[in-house]
């Protein structure tokens, strides 16, 4: 959500906004990454080059590493997101529907939360294909080593943080931005 704050001459998301609205562009970017995988995979599927299938044991080792690694929390929220984002096209078209489109849309949430589970299988074999077995039994060592659980512990923590100071960093960027837009606009007889 991009709104215009009373503190700041620029365009910039909202505080509350942007910890939504990068969960939301976070959410998007894994699942455009699966998809794109997917479909090189598929497109390569009759390539002789092609990588060979990871076996089931380092699928199963990436699975459990994205579990250790909460990989859910990212991958259940798009279901709802899905379901959400398309009541509210279907919303546009009469208002009037809003209670029989949230009760609908209420059903298909619980009714395609399980596929979630796809995603995150999806994810494993992708994970698995770019690490052999004993490089998976690494990591899972790590992330399961008291400096991993650390890690997953304070990860999340600290990307909140740099995005909070990249936030700040692009506001300050969009007033010098638009400071010099309009005085660039200013000497080509522009007054904005």
């Amino acid at each position: 959500m991009i709104v215009r704050s009373r503190s700041h001459h620029g365009l910039a998301p909202a505080p509350r906004a942007r910890g939504a609205l990068m969960r939301y562009a976070m959410a998007a970017l894994i699942a455009f990454a699966l998809a794109g995988t997917a479909g090189r995979a598929s497109a390569q599927g009759a390539a002789p080059n092609a990588a060979p299938q990871p076996s089931q044991a380092a699928v199963l080792l990436a699975k459990q590493i994205l579990e250790t690694k909460h990989a859910d929390n990212i991958f259940d929220p798009l279901v709802r997101g899905v379901v959400i984002r398309t009541r509210d096209f279907f919303m546009q078209t009469n208002f009037m529907w809003s209670k029989d489109l949230n009760e609908i849309a209420d059903n298909l949430i619980k009714q395609f939360s399980p596929r979630s589970g796809e995603l995150m299988n999806d994810a494993a074999r992708i994970y698995a294909s770019h690490f052999t077995e004993a490089e998976l039994k690494q990591i899972l060592a790590f992330y399961q080593s008291p400096l991993g659980q650390k890690l997953l512990s304070e990860e999340p923590k600290t990307a909140d943080e740099s995005m909070s100071m990249a936030g700040s960093w692009a506001d300050k960027l969009s007033e010098e931005v638009m400071s010099k837009m309009r005085a660039e606009m200013k000497k080509r007889g522009h007054d904005m």
